[in-house]
């Protein structure tokens, strides 16, 4: 919950780590500005976190709920003065809420962001002129016992949509619909329209790819698509072919198989290297790292073993005056974390190293438990990490989900800085934790997206 002390304190935490981050930072390189934004997939609250990465505090809890549009018990978090568990409110026949949040991506403008709702097949945007829902209307019903919105539908897309990805241009998203066997293909204007309940069809086409696609990533210059799956030890390249209109019309050019690298198929995450010359994704049941050269054979440049059981989540890279780095994300726990807590590791893997010879060479504890989404500021000045366990008993934040923060002056000497509680999403009826952090993105409004 947002308190003054907090907001305090997390101001202090920031003008401390500005002074710090200051030394040996590369020319012209700043870190997190004022109108920067953090985005968390908050997965069983249904919820988005939104940091202010200067301050390092939560601002606003988003509600993707529909709790609270209507006054009457079936409508209500708290009926009767008994908390249902989240998941029965979810299943009642009349919520029409979003149901597992859970992957998020910036349009490469960074104004816009889509993410996924796994239970309930569709996708939702959000503006962050205001840090709104698109699509949402007034609630007729609204009173002081309402939520003032009544939720969009957003667009439906299909089973089980598990990444967003915006096409280069800003035009498209891709959606990997990892229930079936295709990508859905979204008008994101269409999608703004289709939103606001207006009665039109967002989605352009299907595309038929690999079994169970876990994501969609493009090369730097948008002619290429690379989908992994989590489903099948294969990734499908395609030729977007984006005509003069803006649109593409994919064409499949080679399904690769990486049973060697992924005998288990459970491949979730990809991102290319800020250069645009790497795909970097993460196995993992496997427990390991491949790199692919872009292009159309996408060779095998190097694969890194993180370790038994260390089940990478996501990749981000980091670049500034004191090195290249590559960190994985680890949803394994470990014993023995920060002051005898259980925490879980971010992996770096020093990217200057000569291709073919890229190993983990450090590891650091992550100060929270299953690491999954992380994302840097454009400057490399800081990280951030988003986490599916909470309750940390032993710690300040214990009962909490949380984000982390590090200083990344020094990309090979992650310093940490603090734990961001998520708090709660305040509704009429009682306060929904915000819990099980999933995704996170680091957004510059107005900015070219900085991360490859």
């Amino acid at each position: 919950m947002i308190t003054r002390r907090n907001v305090l304190v997390g101001t202090t935490a920031a003008m401390a780590l500005m002074a710090l981050s200051s030394k040996g930072m590369a020319a012209g390189a700043i870190g997190p500005q004022v109108g920067d934004y953090v985005l968390v997939c908050n997965e069983d609250s249904q919820t988005l976190s939104i940091i202010d990465p200067v301050t390092d505090t939560v601002v606003k809890s988003i509600n993707l709920t529909s709790f609270d549009e209507d006054r009457r018990p079936p409508f209500r978090f708290v009926t009767g003065g008994i908390i249902p568990t989240h998941a029965a409110m979810t299943g009642k026949a009349l919520y029409h809420g979003a149901i597992n949040i859970h992957g998020g991506a910036p349009s490469p403008d960074q104004r816009l962001s889509a993410v996924t709702g796994r239970g309930s097949s569709n996708i939702y945007l959000i503006d962050y002129k205001d840090l709104s829902i698109v699509g949402n209307a007034a609630n007729p019903l609204a009173s002081s016992e309402t939520t003032a919105e009544r939720l969009t539908s957003g667009v439906l897309v299909g089973r089980e949509p598990h990444e967003p990805t915006f096409s280069r241009n800003g035009k498209e998203i891709w959606v990997a619909l990892r229930g079936e066997g295709r990508i859905a293909i979204v008008d994101v204007e269409l999608a703004k329209e289709e939103s606001a309940g207006k009665p039109v069809r967002a989605v352009r086409e299907y595309v038929e790819t690999i079994h169970g696609p876990a994501q969609t990533w493009f090369s730097k210059d948008g002619t290429l698509a690379y989908v992994i799956s989590q489903k099948t030890a294969e990734i499908d390249v395609f030729h977007t072919n984006v005509g003069n209109d803006g649109f593409s019309a994919p064409k499949r050019i080679k399904t690769i198989d990486i049973s060697d690298q992924d005998p288990f198929a459970f491949t979730p995450f990809q991102k290319v290297s800020p250069d645009g010359a790497e795909m970097w994704m993460s196995h993992k049941i496997a427990d390991h790292l491949s790199v692919r050269e872009i292009g159309e054979n996408y060779d095998l440049l190097d694969y890194i073993s993180l370790g038994e059981k260390a089940r990478p989540n996501h990749v981000e890279f980091a670049e500034n005056d004191k090195g290249r780095v590559v960190y994985a994300s680890l949803g394994r726990i470990d014993d023995e974390g920060p002051g005898g807590v259980a925490s879980s590791q971010i992996a770096i893997i020093d990217r200057n190293a000569p291709a073919g010879e890229r190993k983990v060479v450090s590891m650091f504890f992550s100060h929270g438990r299953e690491s999954h989404g992380v994302w840097t500021d454009p400057d490399a000045t800081k990280l951030y990490v988003a986490h599916e366990q909470d309750e940390l008993p032993g710690t300040p934040n214990e009962g909490q989900t949380i984000t982390s923060v590090f200083d990344i002056t020094d990309p090979l000497k992650p310093v940490f800085v603090k734990q961001i509680p998520l708090g709660f999403l305040d509704l009429p009826s009682g306060q929904l934790r915000n819990k099980k952090s999933i995704n996170l993105i680091y957004v510059r409004p107005g900015a070219q997206m900085h991360t490859g």
